[in-house]
């Protein structure tokens, strides 16, 4: 049995507009995957001549700008230090800030005033971390310029997406797996530790790699905290202490081509620790789930 003419026609035209929309929405993904696509082409293909073993393993020091060699193990070595620790620091303040603002605050004058600051914090400039860091860590305690510093200054930007991140997570947790587990007599913070968490474990642990990928390509708080080394330095919390941005900014202002080389790689190796940190928290996501979901 046909349809009649007007239902036909209706059904034809929302064909018509839904193939519409899908080719705008691959289009709109292809216009922001090409440029993507495109940079991380430029730094392969212009950093694999020098990723060797030797770019790995040696530092700078002795290294003159025009000479051959070289590489960046000093500066692989202080930004695994430097995001590290800031991992350490921002990481618990965040999740407590949000298990607070999703489970415990009521709507109430603090929790208001902690959203109202986390929301500053989102657009605070990464310089603007770094001048306070240089100001008062710096500065005013004399403690120095080191790879803590630098730690503070990327927890302080890590922090607000660790919030935001972890609290969106927790809020789409379903209120029936809380309400049941209070029916069973189940204290709230065990409820939070053996049900929230583990449910949202996942999104949780994305958010937490977006922000340590945010803060693992920034320069300008590392310049002003941790200064400039040619040599390694295995303690963060005495000395300057170089980083992978630093290392590429550092090349990238020397004239020469050996130099120029240096920077690419050392662009490329730090795309590369942020792939493989991605790639481990997403099997560490996905090993923890089911144990968590049972």
């Amino acid at each position: 049995m046909s349809l009649p003419q007007g239902i036909q026609s209706i059904s034809m035209g929302r064909r018509i507009k839904d193939q519409i929309v899908r080719a705008l929405v691959y289009l709109a993904f292809a216009i922001a995957v090409v440029p993507l696509v495109s940079v991380v082409w430029l730094v392969i293909a212009n950093g694999i001549q020098r990723f060797d073993i030797e770019f790995l393993t040696h530092s700078m020091r002795n290294i003159g700008a025009r000479d051959a060699g070289g590489g960046a193990y000093h500066a692989i070595l202080g930004t695994l230090e430097q995001v590290g620790l800031a991992t350490v620091i921002s990481v618990p303040i965040g999740l407590l800030t949000a298990i607070y603002l999703v489970e415990y605050a009521q709507g109430g004058r603090l929790s208001r005033a902690i959203s109202f600051f986390v929301d500053v914090m989102t657009g605070i400039p990464s310089v603007v971390a770094g001048l306070f860091v240089l100001a008062f860590w710096v500065l005013v305690l004399g403690m120095g310029f080191s790879g803590f510093a630098g730690a503070i200054a990327l927890s302080i930007l890590m922090l607000p997406t660790v919030v935001r991140s972890t609290e969106e997570m927790l809020r789409i947790v379903p209120g029936e797996l809380r309400e049941a587990a209070y029916a069973l007599g189940v204290p709230k913070w065990r409820t939070i530790l053996r049900v929230v968490i583990p449910t949202a474990f996942t999104g949780i642990v994305t958010g937490i790699m977006l922000a340590i990928a945010r803060v693992a390509g920034e320069t300008a708080p590392l310049l002003l905290t941790v200064f400039f080394t040619d040599s390694i330095n295995s303690d963060p919390f005495s000395g300057p202490q170089m980083g992978l941005p630093l290392y590429v900014f550092d090349q990238a202002g020397r004239p020469t081509d050996t130099a120029i080389a240096r920077a690419w790689t050392g662009a490329l190796t730090l795309i590369l620790i942020v792939m493989l940190l991605n790639l481990a928290a997403r099997l560490i996501a996905r090993w923890r789930a089911p144990a968590g979901n049972r």
